[in-house]
């Protein structure tokens, strides 16, 4: 399949075919519903901290830029990287791992996959057309949505259009997204983490990449003691982890990119042509296995998670014991669609503020 061709043909108008496909999406109701899905910190926690809104803005602006820098189409990757967490639930990854065991306990073997879910809402479960669910987009955002993140190897490629086959890469701006989306989640938890006050810079600058960003910092002139020191080193990681990427990607995406069209899928099965440089990569890896261990798994932020878990479970539980719970239209979908993901896409759907409110809606309890 062409990488430009939709699955249901319309008359071309002004617009090239991403950029067709990024506005589709900028004016979804899923899209705009990121702006109270939780990142990291709980929404309801303060105005300041990131939501899946403003992560995948920043995932966005950071993928046009390596794209823009390695001669790739920026556009793809922008509608790729703005549509890459539509498929998230509520409450974080938690949402998402609770939906996934709910589902696998109830004999729904696909489960919960956030990269499928995002797929089903630009497929699916958005609704503009009159003959058709979906979007209508292009082949390329569709893949590089379902295969952005490396290993590509997932339960429910196996049930999709051979189109998407395994054996295949996505584009290379999908590559760029999953290494975009990588920088701006780790610069931005570390930010986010710093001003909430559960990790500390003493902390973070005993690893090796933080230290090089220290190096950066100070050579501006920057003390570690300054105010301004947490938004120059947020800023310098993504530098350093930009150049880095752009520098060791040049090659790979020279020798890979294609003209006409330039979104064409790889078929080297084990060649990566972009990425970081080993000794980033590696030092990256070790980065996140601290913020993990000294900041995701800080009891604050347990705490308020294990709350969501139980609102995912909660929910689901009583949808599945009376589904005249269920809205007018979520009823309407089970003569198509089997009880359960009918009701894992609803709650899927939520915001963290109106699952809590459905929560004690049906409970009658402060959650």
């Amino acid at each position: 399949m062409h990488p430009y061709e939709r699955f249901h043909a319309f008359q071309e108008d002004f617009r090239d075919p991403f950029s067709r496909d990024r506005d589709r999406v900028l004016h979804c109701s899923s899209f705009r519903r990121l702006e109270y899905k939780t990142q990291v910190f709980l929404n309801h926690e303060g105005d300041y901290f990131r939501t899946r809104l403003t992560h995948s803005l920043e995932v966005s602006q950071i993928a046009r830029t390596l794209s823009r820098m390695l001669g790739l189409n920026e556009t793809l990757s922008e509608v790729i990287a703005l549509s890459h967490d539509l498929g998230h639930t509520p409450f974080g990854h938690v949402g998402g791992d609770e939906l996934d065991r709910l589902l696998k306990e109830d004999g729904r073997v696909l489960g919960f996959e956030h990269n499928f879910q995002s797929f089903r809402v630009l497929t699916k479960l958005e609704k503009r057309y009159k003959d058709f669910d979906g979007l209508n987009l292009t082949f390329a955002t569709l893949e590089g949505v379902l295969k952005h993140s490396y290993p590509y190897k997932k339960p429910f490629l196996d049930h999709l259009d051979q189109r998407f086959r395994l054996e295949y890469h996505p584009s290379l701006e999908a590559m760029v997204v999953d290494h975009a989306d990588e920088i701006a989640y780790t610069s931005h938890d570390i930010d986010d983490g710093i001003k909430y006050g559960l990790i500390s810079f003493d902390e973070l600058l005993e690893d090796a990449l933080c230290l090089r960003v220290d190096e950066m910092v100070r050579q501006e002139g920057v003390q570690r003691n300054e105010k301004l020191y947490r938004h120059r080193f947020v800023a310098g990681l993504i530098k350093l982890l930009v150049e880095d990427f752009i520098e060791n990607s040049k090659a790979g995406a020279a020798k890979y990119r294609q003209k006409e069209p330039i979104c064409a899928r790889l078929n080297a099965k084990n060649v990566i042509p972009v990425g970081f440089s080993k000794k980033s990569a590696s030092q990256l890896k070790h980065l996140k296995k601290l913020l993990y261990k000294n900041l995701y798994q800080h009891e604050k932020i347990v705490r308020k998670m294990y709350a969501g878990k139980q609102c995912i479970k909660g929910l689901y539980s009583a949808f599945r014991e009376d589904v005249n719970l269920l809205p007018p239209h979520q009823k309407e979908l089970l003569a198509v669609r089997t009880k359960e993901r009918v009701i894992a896409d609803y709650i899927a759907d939520m915001t963290d503020r109106f699952a809590m409110k459905t929560y004690r809606e049906l409970y009658g309890l402060a959650l």
